[in-house]
């Protein structure tokens, strides 16, 4: 059921009464993280930020850091698809003759994100106009096909990890590649077949995003059960809310590093 803010507001009085009556103890930092999510859901995402990184450096209790950490990694996603500023983006103003698609290739950004960070209905835009911007240049993806899972980093770390599925029997190439095409609802060509993007039976889910070693790439599911396991022909496969998060984010010449394991670096 919705949740009202006067809802809203009435628990994050009671989490308030309870930091106040238990400080530094478990019922202090558990509230602390219900607060959080209060603010989460309020869309005020740097004072969540801001509770759950002290639960990760003050709390003595791991499972509690850990799903901290996990919605640290979400709201740093939620934070660059909102118009809320951060130390990666710019504000731009628009010029007559811009389009959605040359700033994007200006700044080394999607149009998805632009659309999406500046909650914009439709891709018309006009002079004077000033759009959040966050450029892509700084972003970078890490596969690890032991662990299976699929990290988002920028220049300042971590942004996200995604659970992924990687090649059955070490099939999926190591090494240093690069997105080199990105393709929305795509067609699956595979042998003796043409699976157009609507079929139950096109294996790549609703996006793709190929790497510089060809026939291989980054893409979504018909099979969610398969994600965490070493289950393709190659490919990265990903759930596909998943994966249409990391392609309204990532730009083509995005660099992929593959490797089995963290500790391989």
């Amino acid at each position: 059921m919705a949740q009202t803010k006067d809802d809203l507001k009435k628990a994050e009085t009671i989490y308030d009464r309870i930091l106040n009556e238990h400080p530094n103890s478990n019922i202090f930092y558990n509230a602390l993280y219900a607060k959080a999510r209060i603010y989460k859901l309020q869309d005020k995402f740097l004072n969540a930020l801001s509770l759950l990184e002290r639960i990760t450096l003050e709390s003595d209790n791991d499972e509690l850091k850990n799903t901290a950490h996990r919605e640290i990694e979400d709201i740093n996603v939620k934070l660059i698809f909102s118009p809320i500023p951060t130390k990666d983006s710019m504000i731009y103003k628009v010029k007559a003759g811009d389009s959605l698609t040359l700033i994007a290739k200006q700044f080394n950004t999607t149009v998805d994100l632009i659309i999406k960070s500046n909650k914009l209905k439709d891709t018309v835009i006009r002079p004077e106009k000033r759009l959040k911007i966050t450029s892509g240049s700084g972003f970078s993806i890490e596969v690890y096909t032991k662990s299976n899972k699929l990290i988002l980093k920028n220049n300042r770390g971590v942004l996200k990890t995604y659970a992924a599925a990687t090649g059955a029997h070490d099939g999926t190439p190591l090494g240093n590649f690069k997105i080199v095409n990105k393709l929305k609802n795509p067609t699956w060509y595979t042998a003796g077949a043409i699976v157009p993007a609507d079929s139950p039976k096109n294996v790549l889910g609703t996006r793709w995003m190929g790497i510089s070693e060809k026939g291989y790439g980054i893409h979504g599911t018909i099979d969610p059960t398969s994600i965490g396991k070493q289950s393709t022909e190659g490919c990265i496969r990903m759930y596909n809310k998943d994966v249409e998060e990391l392609f309204a984010l990532v730009p083509v010449g995005t660099p992929v590093t593959i490797i089995k394991t963290q500790d391989d670096k």
